[in-house]
């Protein structure tokens, strides 16, 4: 009976051992094995790993500019909700690059009504294009940007909305009836703003458009093909020293032509 139990003590020991030493041998071999299949794994993976990081870091860079974290001096200087033109006291450049080429029209149809320029009748230039619309027609922003105003101004714009885009410019949208977006909104080029309509100093339904740099308007249609509905250049060029001639040339001729024209009605009367 002992020499039972003994013998089978031994077997088990035995068992026990050669079991370990194999456990042991397969331990000591599986490291190379392993490491080749590990690195040929991630040699496969490598391609796509790449691929998923620079699309989680396009994605990362979108949501900080999405929270307004990643904004730059753009929409940070001169930022404010209350006066069209905030940029009073700036410097200004003589010169700037402005990348125009994601242009969206802001209404659906297009008929200029209006142009830029100086108007006699009122005696003040006229700032921006009017575009014709029906009172409820909807009005989309013309470039990526964010909303700095939405405000009423009963002798003016009416309700109206300024917005602040990423080349630097500002388009400013007058005379709506209804705001869609609301100040510090991020908006892509052709996402609605607002509705078309016939508030403040207006005449009659219409869009007032403007396009500014550094509060300087500027004429739209030098920048964009409103009947095409593209602008004319990827790319437009400001230049604060053309702007200013052809405003103050404007004013002149149209100021000559009032004197002559009163002139020419007082000789009228004397020789009557």
């Amino acid at each position: 009976m002992i020499i039972k139990k003994l013998s089978a003590t031994i077997a088990a020991a035995a068992i026990a051992l050669f079991s370990q030493a194999f456990i042991a041998s397969a331990q000591y071999k599986l490291p190379e094995a392993h490491d080749n299949q590990h690195k040929e794994l991630l040699a496969a993976q490598r391609p796509i790993a790449a691929d998923i990081k620079l699309i989680n870091t396009v994605k990362f860079i979108e949501d900080l500019r999405s929270d307004d974290i990643l904004d730059n001096e753009v929409f940070s200087e001169y930022w404010e909700s209350q006066l069209v033109n905030p940029y009073t006291g700036a410097t200004i450049p003589d010169t700037k690059e402005l990348d125009v080429s994601s242009y969206v029209s802001p209404l659906e149809n297009i008929r200029v009504t209006s142009n830029f320029g100086y108007r006699p009748r009122f005696r003040r230039v006229h700032k921006g294009i009017d575009l014709g619309l029906h009172v409820g027609d909807t009005v989309r922003a013309a470039f990526d940007g964010k909303v700095r105003i939405c405000r009423y101004e009963r002798r003016g714009y009416g309700y109206y909305v300024v917005i602040r885009h990423d080349n630097g410019m500002e388009t400013v949208y007058g005379h709506l009836s209804k705001f869609i977006a609301k100040p510090n909104d991020r908006v892509k080029a052709g996402d609605p703003i607002a509705l078309g309509g016939n508030t403040g100093r207006s005449t009659g339904p219409h869009l007032h458009f403007e396009t500014r740099y550094m509060g300087i308007a500027i004429n739209p249609a030098s920048i964009i093909d409103f009947e095409n509905k593209t602008p004319f250049n990827g790319t437009f060029t400001f230049d604060r020293a053309l702007h200013d001639k052809a405003q103050t040339t404007t004013v002149k001729k149209s100021t000559k032509r009032r004197v002559r024209s009163t002139a020419s009605k007082s000789r009228a009367r004397r020789k009557k």
